[in-house]
């Protein structure tokens, strides 16, 4: 079993504190992503389970076994934690076929060359470079290298694997291919993945569950991607997950005012005041004379696949996403400085005290 179980766990450079007092269990059989901004402490999380680096304070264990503990003076060598790790940088040695790259860590337990080149092969087949064993890294695109770098991790059979921004280097579409057999791998060998990255769409796209960390090295909320999309603990998590729209608001006798117009909302506050209303782009229509709020088109951008639009209601700009064909077939393609209707499908409310830059999208900050 290869449950994490981190408690208070504190760690300092200097002066400046990254983490402080974080806890945290992942379970066995996951992939777990720790999300969060360049510089909020995730990498550093990471290095702790690993053991290249102390904490200042607190227990880590993985499985029953308690690989550090501060208090009691435990701290267990990384090669006796049972894990594999893949970083950003391949690190794989370019002197060395793709065999010898894979086999290293089997080599060095001195195993028998029949069992190494069985289990060289196997995990040659796991990451899709069947055929290309003989190959040097120079003659390896830069996914397939990556993938080199996750058999040898895999190739020791670690019921655990820590996973640090190892597609940041990958153009596109390589992302989006290796993110898909990193899923499939931890699916069909049944082994716990921590993956840290700052790109969303990844951690939404593989992740079992994910835990969204602030600058300050705090988790803001835990759940599943649908949780941390669809119901975002608070406004940063909200902004976080995507370009977010906040709109000014006052809710009083269950009525929504928006300026001087009035919002049918399908979702309302928990309480009478002022309010800011949250929505993603996506969760915008337009119309130039259907129902909702008046506005103006400041700008149309034709994305291929997706019009975007900036619309001004009541002075505050909004970001609106509308898919291109449907545009075409309702008739919502407009033009800037063209009045429009704009209706919500989706609504999130926060109180107006906790919003920073509230007045402006993602775009503009």
């Amino acid at each position: 079993m290869a449950t994490i179980t981190l408690r208070d766990i504190r760690k300092s450079y200097g002066k400046n504190t990254v983490l402080d007092g974080l806890s945290l269990t992942i379970n066995h059989g996951e992939c777990f992503t720790l999300l969060g901004p360049s510089g909020c402490g995730k990498s550093v999380l990471l290095r702790l389970i690993a053991g290249f680096e102390t904490p200042d304070t607190g227990l880590i264990s993985i499985g029953d076994q308690v690989v550090t503990d501060v208090a009691a003076g435990r701290e267990l060598p990384p090669n006796d934690r049972g894990l594999g790790v893949v970083f950003q940088e391949y690190a794989v040695w370019p002197h060395m076929t793709v065999f010898d790259n894979i086999g290293y860590p089997l080599k060095l337990q001195k195993l028998s060359s029949k069992e190494i080149t069985d289990r060289v092969m196997e995990a040659v087949a796991q990451v899709n470079l069947t055929g290309m064993e003989r190959r040097l890294p120079s003659q390896l695109s830069g996914g397939q290298q990556q993938r080199v770098a996750l058999a040898r991790a895999l190739i020791a059979r670690p019921p655990l694997m820590l996973l640090d921004e190892p597609l940041n280097n990958l153009d596109a579409n390589l992302r989006e291919e290796m993110r898909f057999e990193i899923k499939e791998l931890q699916k069909k060998l049944d082994i716990t993945i921590l993956y840290v990255t700052h790109d969303q769409e990844i951690g939404l796209a593989i992740s079992d569950r994910l835990a969204i960390m602030d600058a300050n090295g705090n988790i803001r909320q835990i759940g599943t991607p649908e949780e941390i999309f669809e119901r975002p603990a608070d406004d940063y998590v909200f902004r976080f997950m995507g370009v977010a729209n906040f709109l000014p608001s006052t809710y009083r006798d269950g009525k929504v005012s928006i300026g001087n117009q009035q919002l049918a909302a399908t979702s309302t506050p928990t309480e009478s005041g002022d309010w800011m209303l949250g929505c993603r782009p996506s969760e915008i229509d337009l119309s130039r004379d259907g129902p909702g709020l008046h506005g103006v088109v400041k700008r149309a951008s034709f994305l291929g696949a997706t019009m975007d639009y900036l619309v001004e209601v009541d002075g505050v700009p909004l970001r609106v996403l509308l898919d291109t064909y449907e545009a075409i077939d309702g008739g919502k393609l407009l033009a800037e400085n063209e009045s429009c209707r704009v209706a919500f499908h989706n609504l999130q409310w926060f109180k107006p005290d906790t919003i920073i830059s509230a007045n402006r999208t993602e775009s503009q900050i």
